[in-house]
C-alpha cells in the first residue's frame, strides 16, 4: 500500500481498555484517518463509584474523534452510525461487545483484530492470563480477520514473545499491548499484500473469563501451578488465602523447599512466609491485608502475627478489591 492510499485510507476503531487505547494511538500516528470509535459505555470504578471513560474513549476525546458508546449492537438503530462514518476497515481491539454480521459487513474491506495470543492457541477472553497460568513458555500477537466465529479468523500476520519466569499479567499485558500497536500498523501498512492463513484445527485451547471465585487458592495443589496463578491473578482478581479468619491477598510468590500438610506455615522470616503445598512450598514475599496495601513480608510481618504451624485454608468470598 502506497503512502497516499495508507494516508486516505478510513479505519474505524472498536475496543475498550489500555491494551485497545494504546493500538488507537499507534494508528492515529502512523497517519490513518479514524472517522469513528467504538467504545463501551462508561463504567463506576473507584471507592466512590463514579463514572469512569474507557482508556480508548480518553484518547478518543483527546484526538477530537467521534465515539459511539452502545450497551450492544443487536439493534440495527446502533449500527447507524458506523455505517455513516463509511470506513474502509474496521480494527478491533479487546472491544468486549460481539460484533453481528451486519456490523462485519459494514467496512467495505472487512474487519480485522488484535488478539494478545498466538492462535490458534488461547481463543477467547482472557489469553494473557490463561497463558501465564499454563505455563506457556511464549505467547505473542495475532491480527486476524473477524468472523462471527470466537477468534476463529483467518490469520495475517502473527509475532511471537517469550514469556518470563517473572511476568504477571500485568508486565505480559503491557509487553503485548506495545507490541499489538506496532503490528497492527505493520499490517495496515502492508494489508493489501497480506496473504489470509485459515487457522489449523489442531491445537485449539480457549481462554475463559477470569472470576472472582478462581481467587482461593487450593494449597493442596502443586507449588508451581500455585505460583504461576499468583502471577497470572496480578492485577485481577489477585489470589486469596484465609489466614486466621483472615482473607490475605498473595501478590507475590516464590517456590521453596519444604513439605508438609497442604497450608501450613513451615517458616516465617523476612524474606517470606514459607507455606506447604501439595506437594514442594512456596516462599510468599508480598501480601496485602483486607483495606491495606502491598507490602513485602517484612513489612505485612510488622502488622500481622505469623507462626509456624499456623494453616491457611482457602478463601471461599474474595473481600479485597484488586490494587
Amino acid at each position: 500500500m502506497n503512502t497516499a492510499n495508507q494516508k486516505s485510507l478510513r479505519i474505524a476503531f472498536a475496543g475498550t481498555p489500555e491494551f485497545a487505547a494504546l493500538a488507537l494511538e499507534a494508528i492515529l500516528a502512523a497517519g490513518y484517518q479514524v472517522p469513528l470509535v467504538l467504545t463501551q459505555p462508561d463504567r463506576p470504578a473507584g471507592r466512590g463509584q463514579q463514572m469512569h471513560p474507557s482508556a480508548v474513549k480518553t484518547v478518543a476525546l483527546a484526538h477530537g474523534l467521534p465515539v459511539h458508546q452502545p450497551e450492544r449492537l443487536k439493534d440495527p438503530a446502533t449500527h447507524l452510525p458506523l455505517i455513516e462514518a463509511a470506513p474502509d476497515l474496521l480494527v478491533v481491539a479487546a472491544y468486549g461487545l460481539i460484533l453481528p454480521q451486519a456490523v462485519l459487513d459494514i467496512p467495505r474491506l472487512g474487519c480485522i483484530n488484535i488478539h494478545g495470543s498466538l492462535l490458534p492457541r488461547w481463543r477467547g477472553a482472557a489469553p494473557i492470563q490463561r497463558a501465564i497460568e499454563a505455563g506457556d513458555a511464549e505467547t505473542g500477537v495475532t491480527i486476524m480477520e473477524v468472523e462471527l466465529g470466537l477468534d476463529s479468523g483467518p490469520m495475517l500476520l502473527a509475532e511471537s514473545l517469550p514469556i518470563t519466569a517473572s511476568d504477571t499479567a500485568a508486565s505480559l499485558h503491557d509487553k503485548l499491548a506495545t507490541q499489538g500497536a506496532r503490528l497492527i500498523v505493520d499490517a495496515l501498512r502492508r494489508f493489501d499484500s497480506l496473504t489470509p492463513t485459515v487457522q489449523p484445527e489442531e491445537g485449539v485451547t480457549y481462554a475463559k473469563k477470569i472470576e472472582k471465585t478462581e481467587a482461593a487458592l487450593d494449597w493442596s495443589l502443586p507449588a508451581e501451578v500455585l505460583e504461576r496463578r499468583i502471577r497470572a491473578f496480578d492485577p485481577f482478581p489477585g489470589c486469596l488465602g484465609h489466614l486466621k479468619q483472615t482473607a490475605v491477598k498473595i501478590w507475590r510468590s516464590e517456590r521453596a523447599e519444604g513439605a508438609g500438610e497442604p497450608g501450613t506455615v513451615l517458616t516465617v522470616a523476612n524474606d517470606g512466609i514459607v507455606v506447604a503445598c501439595g506437594s514442594g512450598a512456596l516462599r510468599l514475599t508480598e501480601l496485602q491485608k483486607p483495606g491495606g496495601k502491598r507490602l513485602s513480608a517484612r513489612d505485612f510481618l510488622h502488622g500481622f502475627a505469623v507462626a509456624v504451624g499456623d494453616r491457611f485454608e482457602p478463601a471461599v468470598t474474595p473481600t479485597i478489591a484488586a490494587h
